[in-house]
């Protein structure tokens, strides 16, 4: 199914600053949030999609890069992907060898001689607290192997494997006239190795490599980022005819948290605040991410949205001892369902704050501008 775009999602326009991004993911953040929507489907599936766009858009390389070219850029780990543009392995020398590798005789890792391994990639989905404090995982990795039979020589005889491909000479590349052009190819008997085996090996058919699974164990960084790529050198797939391996690429996903919103390396939760408490003021223990706790003072008076700060109770910093800032962010509620008792006591306040109270500037401006409308059309 098609993506819709990000700056749709978002509700900005595609010129639009990072701040008025910032501000506009975390509205619907916290209107789609999990914990706000359980058991929605629809608004689990829509959080997912705002992390994904913000994800991007908040990223300036990112933003470029799709800009430019649309999701295709964050597609099939063809070098670009959420942690960014990588024109080495699978980038944009593939791109080159893809459209030119026929016409100058191989691939740019090719060419002649043996073929480096292929670089594998592979996905891990980790929690939020996770990824906070790092984590060992263990992989299965479905690749190829050397050989055990040949060495990886490919030949039944590994003693002395293989020959001189006599098609080319062992240049790994053919070249044919053309009128005024020069034409240079792939040798189609040694596929651009300048070597042909003559015996394959019976259990790998010449190739120097079996399928094979492996477990491997990878350290997931604390602080590390959703979409983050790790890069593990040589765990890749087992070049043939004994080539150098390829690389190994994994790609950290870090699951939604029921009660932290991540940016950065800070955290933003939402704090529930009963009517009385926001008005009276007192204390509420909140949860930080390390596990431990925090109690804020909640002053008299304390308004829906009004924000709390706590400082080093936030994200770690990748490759650092620093962390990040909590905000907390008050959402005062009324209550829903009242006994008599409580009825009678909040009637009694209301008829209190009419007569004589001024406790409510914001309600008091805003009647008072109501009026002038109206005298203004009488």
């Amino acid at each position: 199914m098609a993506k819709n775009d990000y700056y749709a999602t978002l509700g900005v326009s595609r010129n639009a600053s990072v701040e008025e991004i910032k501000r506009a993911y975390r509205k619907l953040a916290m209107q789609y949030h999990p914990d706000r929507n359980p058991g929605d489907k629809s608004a689990e599936a829509k959080f997912k999609e705002i992390n994904e766009a913000y994800d991007v858009l908040k990223d300036e390389q990112k933003r470029a890069a799709y800009d430019r070219y649309g999701h295709a850029a964050f597609e099939h780990g063809a070098g670009a992907g959420p942690a960014g543009f990588d024109f080495g392995a699978g980038g944009l020398g593939d791109i080159f060898d893809q459209m030119f590798g026929e016409f100058m005789g191989g691939t740019r890792r090719g060419g002649r001689g043996p073929r480096p391994g292929a670089d594998i990639r592979q996905s891990v989905e980790i929690d939020l607290e996770e990824a906070f404090s790092g984590k060992k995982v263990q992989l299965r990795v479905p690749t190829r192997v050397v050989c055990e039979a040949c060495h990886g020589s490919g030949s039944e005889d590994a003693s002395r494997g293989a020959d001189t491909c006599t098609t080319c000479g062992g240049m790994g590349k053919i070249r044919a006239q053309q009128g005024f052009f020069l034409i240079e190819r792939t040798c189609p008997n040694c596929g651009g190795s300048g070597r042909v085996i003559r015996n394959p090996c019976r259990i790998c058919h010449g190739t120097g490599t079996v399928p094979r699974e492996r477990t491997l164990q990878v350290t997931i960084p604390a602080g590390v980022e959703d979409g983050t790529r790790i890069r593990l050198a040589g765990e890749g797939e087992a070049g043939s005819n004994g080539a150098p391996p390829g690389d190994l690429y994994v790609h950290v996903h870090i699951r939604p948290h029921p009660l932290f919103q991540r940016d950065g390396a800070n955290l933003f939760l939402r704090l529930p605040v009963r009517m009385t408490l926001a008005a009276l003021g007192g204390e509420v223990e909140v949860p930080v991410i390390d596990g431990s706790r925090a109690t804020i003072k909640i002053p008299p008076g304390t308004q829906s949205g009004d924000q709390f700060r706590i400082r080093g109770k936030g994200f770690s910093v990748l490759r650092s001892t620093a962390r990040g800032d909590m905000y907390i962010q008050v959402a005062v509620e009324t209550p829903r369902h009242l006994t008599r008792k409580q009825r009678e006591l909040l009637e009694e306040f209301e008829a209190e704050e009419e007569a004589h109270a001024k406790g409510s500037p914001e309600s008091e401006g805003f009647f008072a501008k109501v009026k002038e409308f109206f005298e203004g059309r009488g």
